[in-house]
């Protein structure tokens, strides 16, 4: 496609100094999978670009959305800091009959129940999105985890209600699943649709920043009260005080998410060729539809899902408990050094997210698995030791490669998908990766520990999760600077777009040498 472009300055009198000295600083520039995307949209179109072709991106509508998306997804993980810090405790409140082993497995199993329905929250919100608009389906999934984590803080205990107690907290739990099969897909295609092409990767790991804040506040607020509260008041009430401040952060999020306009690439018309293309999928079955036209970005999605949410659930779902109850260490000594580790997130994660942007999507990737293959096993090991500093240092090292996971997936993820079924299919990818394996992780790593005795499993886990992760990146698609399939091209500024008209001007003119 881009050989003509790339090909045809060397046909040029002095060889390859000549032809550097013909080919525009402009053209030269652009990385390969930009250059490739320009050629192939202006061949259809026949011409270059105009002012129509692109769309500018006004700085308050771009902050609004950003801030509105990463707060719903610091809502929803501050819950999942909460639950995972608690974990000990709510086995206790809710299932006092069992052993320390089962209790901890029984929590678990109704964290996991979340993660089961969230691919039924997908397939319902998905399609929804993607006909209805984004931001109308955020707002509804904003609501509905908002009372769902609410809930929880007022469910009586086992001693209480007796079987019914565990039974509402599962209800809770898959209520909660429900709407989170909507969010995290709906605010990735939300803030990827905002986004200038050239910054996808920085402002998309916004949302991923906001995860992580809302994940330290949880675990803070969970350390502040154990260590202000005896076990008894714990036990009793103390539990319940982190699910109800959950109720006001919701309305706020709703507000914030009432007051967004619709995504550019969702309101603006498509061109003739996209428009043809959203005809096809959208009058079929969808779900049919999306596995059949798009299996292949499906199991890359599905793989690099499993990447990031093998490591992320394994940090903030299962180290707390693993410290405490394998290792035996003191519950405010894990509790801190966990709490460290996701601020170290949120100090990395931003800074990688423009990294990707520089570099591309695909080297991070990369890195992070390789890095999580040589240093599963070698990270554990320094947890395991006694005092503060290994342990300590073992935690910043998977919290580093957690970073850099969740860094540009706000951005990749979208970005294997067009327009016209991109939330749909982000439902399904995700939530089915999410489901399986992520969500999974606690339950099944503490099964797997139990089972063996051996306490370096979640080592050979995640190192199982890098290599899966490493295969989907070979197969992954540049998309770092590259505008997202039925969208138009997308700049920060008019001279940004004034400069995107003047390249793809001269590309023509290469083109026909």
């Amino acid at each position: 496609m881009n050989a003509d472009v790339t090909e045809s300055p060397k046909r040029q009198p002095g060889g390859k100094a000549a032809a550097a000295r013909h080919v525009p600083h402009a053209v030269a520039e652009l990385p390969r999978q930009v250059r490739d995307e320009l050629v192939r949209r202006m061949r259809r179109k026949g011409r270059p670009f105009t002012k129509d072709d692109v769309q500018v991106v006004e700085a308050p509508m771009l902050k609004r959305a950003v801030s509105a998306s990463a707060l719903g997804n610091c809502m929803e993980w501050f819950d999942f800091g909460v639950y995972s810090y608690l974990a000990a405790t709510i086995g206790k409140v809710f299932y006092p009959g069992a052993s320390d082993a089962a209790q901890l497995l029984a929590s678990f199993a109704t964290f996991a129940a979340a993660f089961v329905v969230r691919p039924l929250g997908g397939l319902f919100f998905g399609p929804l999105g993607d006909k209805l608009g984004r931001q109308k389906v955020l707002a509804a999934t904003m609501i509905l985890m908002a009372f769902g984590t609410f809930l929880i803080g007022f469910i009586p205990s086992y001693a209480t209600i007796g079987i019914a107690a565990p039974i509402l907290l599962l209800v809770a739990r898959m209520l909660q699943g429900f709407s989170t099969g909507g969010e995290y897909g709906g605010a990735t295609t939300f803030i990827a649709e905002f986004s200038p092409d050239r910054r996808r990767g920085f402002l998309g790991s916004w949302l991923d920043f906001g995860t992580f804040v809302g994940y330290a506040l949880g675990s803070l607020l969970v350390t502040v009260l154990n260590l202000a509260l005896t076990d008894d008041q714990m036990l009793s009430w103390g539990w319940r005080i982190p699910f109800l401040i959950a109720g006001p952060l919701g309305l706020i999020g709703l507000y914030m998410r009432l007051k967004l306009e619709e995504s550019p690439a969702f309101q603006q018309q498509l061109d003739e060729h996209d428009q043809k293309l959203a005809e096809r999928e959208t009058n079929r079955h969808e779900f049919r539809t999306i596995l059949r036209r798009h299996w292949q970005p499906l199991l890359i999605c599905i793989g690099l899902v499993l990447l990031y949410n093998v490591t992320n659930y394994m940090v903030t779902g299962y180290l707390p408990t693993y410290q405490t109850e394998v290792l035996g260490r003191g519950g405010t000594t894990s509790d801190i050094l966990v709490l460290v580790g996701m601020v170290w997130v949120v100090v990395l994660i931003t800074f990688i997210g423009r990294l990707s942007d520089r570099v591309g999507r695909r080297p991070v990737y990369r890195w992070a698995a390789v890095g999580q293959i040589v240093l599963a096993v070698p990270a554990l090991l320094l947890i395991r030791a006694d005092g503060w500093l290994l342990p300590a240092l073992g935690v910043l090292i998977l919290a580093t490669l957690l970073a850099g996971f969740a860094a540009p997936s706000a951005a990749t993820l979208p970005a294997l998908f067009p327009t016209s079924v991109r939330y749909a299919a982000m439902g399904i990818g995700f939530n089915f990766s999410v489901a399986a394996f992520g969500g999974t992780t606690p339950l099944i790593t503490e099964g797997l520990v139990s089972a063996t005795g051996n306490d370096l499993v979640p080592g050979a886990y995640l190192i199982v999760s890098g290599l899966i992760g490493l295969l989907a990146v070979r197969f992954m698609p540049e998309s770092a600077g590259v505008p997202l399939h039925g969208s138009q091209p997308m700049v920060s500024t008019e001279q940004e777009a004034k400069d995107l008209i003047s390249t793809s001007q001269q590309l023509q003119t290469l083109s026909r040498k």
